[in-house]
């Protein structure tokens, strides 16, 4: 399907408003409230001339950049231009598009509005964002750029081909969501309201120095035990809160469907948002379980694509939450191969030795001496054997073997990861020997696939030279 000689569209005319209230909080309402409160006084008829002038401003901007964007679809290419003053003009070929998401934030389900993602193969993890276009455009566009076959016209007299199948992969409830929230409890949300509340210092007139010198003497006068646990299981149960929010907003609704060749995955409570997973643009598989919730049976299934992803490991959520059997369903169902335990050979036993003078070298050693200023540090030095300990048990859980089709390597103590790495996928192969592993006798095998990013990667570490050597020879051989 193409749209040949169509001319050049701009983005819905309410995009400016949406603009505009996003811009507010930092661009028209902060300056003005800092101009009122120059002085030891405010000022509202300074505030008010100021946020005047700048709304002005920022409008006439806004206007100006929704103005300036114009995109229109091609025989072969989507071609996109924008700039008020240096104009920049953007060709993408349609072959290479290979994802087409739509994201709806609060604002834009309000207005009726939607971001339109391309993605491509390259190193960015979209090529083009159309921010914001209706619904219908929306929808248009996709149908338009999925599937697209090049000079290839669509005839009046030839009828439509029918919608693909598709099947639910997996989909989480609300409670599923709920339970999946506990076990992500984070802290950020309780910095983000302190932080809040103490930028509103001036407007709230509150004597903070006060306020904490009072609670500072009332926690001292009334201390037991009883009253330090009560405060830990406060902040645990707002951390808790803080997390069921955070996964609700994000992961409501969620549903993963495949059709031929794509997945689709819709989440999100107030940002809802639908992202299309090509299965071509699939470099690899992650199954992830938490320290607590892996030990109670919960995997995360990842996978990394082709160009990456907008999220910052550059991976994709299948299944945030899932069964054992509902993580091998979801693989099951991608051109993974399935992860199997059975066969998987440890490395080499100096992987011990090195994790515990890598990991606990270090804090040994500023124990050691601060224990010569502050002398309490020295009972420190009773926790000596822990690395030891935790390197032990990393290296029982660091395995690896070459299977027919895919390198599978598995790793970790509390929080562990399943990698399955398809030998097709593989762009580069690295073998590295630190200075301590030359001493030992062992190496690391740096496996980099397309679009990798983070600090997670499938790397074997601590094999024999040997066998690291002949494993990177037996990969490579594979992949040519």
């Amino acid at each position: 399907m193409t749209d040949p000689g169509a001319a050049p569209r701009r983005l819905h005319i309410l995009t400016v408003i949406m603009r505009f209230v996003k811009r507010a909080p930092s661009t028209v309402i902060v300056p003005p409230l800092i101009l009122g409160f120059a002085g030891r006084t405010f000022h509202p008829a300074l505030a008010l001339a100021a946020f005047a002038a700048i709304a002005a401003a920022v409008m006439l901007y806004t206007w100006l950049g929704w103005w300036s964007f114009t995109y229109r679809i091609g025989a072969e290419e989507v071609l996109i231009q924008h700039g008020i003053l240096q104009r920049r003009r953007r060709s993408i070929p349609r072959g290479r598009i290979q994802d087409v998401s739509i994201e709806r934030s609060p604002f834009a389900r309000i207005f009726g509005l939607a971001v339109v993602r391309l993605e491509t193969g390259g190193g960015e993890a979209e090529e083009a964002r159309l921010d914001s276009v209706s619904m219908a455009e929306a929808e248009r566009l996709r149908a338009l750029l999925r599937g697209h076959a090049p000079i290839l016209e669509t005839r009046a007299d030839v009828a439509a081909p029918p919608e693909p199948e598709r099947r639910i992969v997996f989909a989480m409830s609300l409670g599923r969501v709920l339970l999946g929230g506990v076990f992500g409890f984070s802290m950020i949300w309780i910095a983000a309201i302190l932080g809040v509340i103490h930028s509103l210092d001036r407007v709230l007139q509150l004597d903070w120095e006060r306020l904490f010198g009072e609670a500072e003497r009332f926690a001292f006068a009334r201390f037991s035990i009883f009253a330090l646990l009560l405060v830990l299981a406060a902040a645990l149960m707002l951390c808790v809160v803080a997390g069921v929010v955070r996964t609700l907003l994000k992961d409501y609704g969620f549903t993963l469907t495949h059709e031929p060749g794509r997945f689709r995955r819709v989440r999100g409570l107030l940002t809802r948002s639908e992202t299309v997973i090509a299965d071509r643009r699939i470099q690899l598989g992650l199954i992830r379980r938490g320290a607590i919730s892996g030990r109670m049976g919960w995997n995360i299934v990842e996978v990394q694509t082709l160009g990456g992803s907008v999220d910052r490991s550059g991976r994709e959520e299948m299944a945030p939450f899932a069964t054992a059997e509902e993580a091998e369903r979801v693989i099951a169902a991608t051109p993974l191969p399935p992860f199997q335990r059975p066969g998987l050979q440890p490395v080499a036993p100096a992987h011990i030795l090195r994790s515990a003078i890598r990991d606990g070298l270090p804090i040994l050693l500023v124990l050691g001496i601060g224990g010569f200023f502050l002398s309490p540090l020295w009972w420190g030095l009773l926790l000596a054997p822990a690395p030891v300990i935790v390197a032990f048990f990393q290296r029982t859980r660091h395995r690896y073997a070459l299977r027919e089709t895919s390198l599978q390597v598995m790793r970790g103590v509390l929080s562990q990861r399943d990698w399955i790495v398809p030998i097709e996928s593989i762009q580069t192969l690295t073998v590295r020997r630190s200075w301590l592993q030359r001493r030992l006798g062992v190496a690391t095998v740096r496996v980099d696939t397309a679009g990798a990013s983070g600090w997670h990667r499938p790397d074997v570490s601590d094999v024999p030279l040997d066998s690291a050597l002949a494993l990177a020879r037996a990969l490579v051989t594979r992949v040519d």
